[in-house]
């Protein structure tokens, strides 16, 4: 097993730029390709135009989440745009490559060329460190977006996840009024002995209007167009749910609901930690594959 990597990262955003830095510092060999757009880089960091030597890497990164428009390698930080099938064909059979939010079409095309994309957002770890810049980059929008303060505000968080049970105590540390809903009843005990209100994701119709704020942190519809309006007029709602999200936006639109969808709020919060997380669990890949 080596202690030194040659890695390349193709592709992605601040997080990206940031885990170069990180990785570089940590003596790695580093090439970055399709982030000329982020602004300067370390100068240990090779910042290529062209893909030679990509094959001879110990590793390639490639972004979250791994495509961007159709098939396109996701590069918002390039004026290029990169099939992700041209990218995997300069890569060699059995290569390491790491991908974030890999979707089916995308393992497919690596599948067809010998590789293996390794998920690193599927991974534990990653979800977990995330949930921190999450939940603080969620504050962060609803201290700006409130016209009240935190302090006394009756705020519900739904979902018992990583990010709920990340999200509820930092909320109730700014003082905020707060409950959980869940599903489970194991959850809904958890939710009672950890100090918070309590309601039942199931059954959210007609208490919705005792809220201020609302944060969402479930994946599937759970705040459609009949639960959006049991809301009160100034009721703010911030969907932290990745695709394809909790709430009905057209809904919420015609019912003037200040709604907000928050994607990727650790590279856009806090993109130094998001990419100390990415680092952390690219070591991880590695190490278990021994590389």
């Amino acid at each position: 097993m080596k202690h030194k990597w040659n890695i390349w990262i193709l592709g992605g955003d601040q997080r990206q730029l940031r885990l170069a830095e990180l990785l570089a510092a940590d003596g790695h060999t580093v090439h970055t390709f399709a982030l000329e757009r982020g602004g300067e880089l370390r100068e240990e960091v090779a910042q290529e135009e062209e893909l030679e030597g990509l094959e001879l890497a110990d590793c390639a990164v490639l972004p979250l989440p791994v495509m961007g428009e159709g098939s396109l390698l996701n590069a918002p930080l390039s004026s290029g745009r990169f099939p992700l099938a041209g990218i995997l064909d300069r890569l060699r059979p059995g290569q390491v490559v790491c991908a974030g939010r890999v979707n089916p079409a995308a393992q497919a095309l690596a599948a067809q060329r010998g590789l293996t994309l390794h998920d690193y957002f599927a991974r534990e770890e990653l979800a977990v460190a995330n949930a921190v810049p999450t939940a603080e980059g969620a504050i962060q929008i609803a201290l700006e977006e409130l016209p009240v303060t935190l302090h006394g505000c009756r705020t519900l968080v739904i979902g018992h996840g990583r990010l709920g049970r990340a999200l509820a105590p930092r909320l109730a540390a700014l003082g905020a009024k707060v409950s959980v809903a869940a599903r489970s009843w194991s959850d809904l005990a958890w939710i009672e002995a950890e100090g918070f209100g309590v309601e039942h994701s199931e059954q959210l119709r007609g208490w919705l209007c005792g809220y201020e704020l609302i944060f969402n942190t479930v994946p599937s519809r759970v705040l459609d167009e009949a639960a959006l309006a049991d809301l009160e007029p100034d009721c703010l709602v911030i969907d932290l749910a990745s695709q394809p999200g909790g709430v009905d936006f057209d809904a919420a639109r015609r019912l003037g609901v200040n709604a907000i969808w928050a994607l990727s709020l650790p590279g856009k919060c806090a993109p130094v930690t998001a990419g100390r997380a990415i680092k952390n669990t690219i070591y991880n890949i590695l190490n278990e594959l021994g590389v």
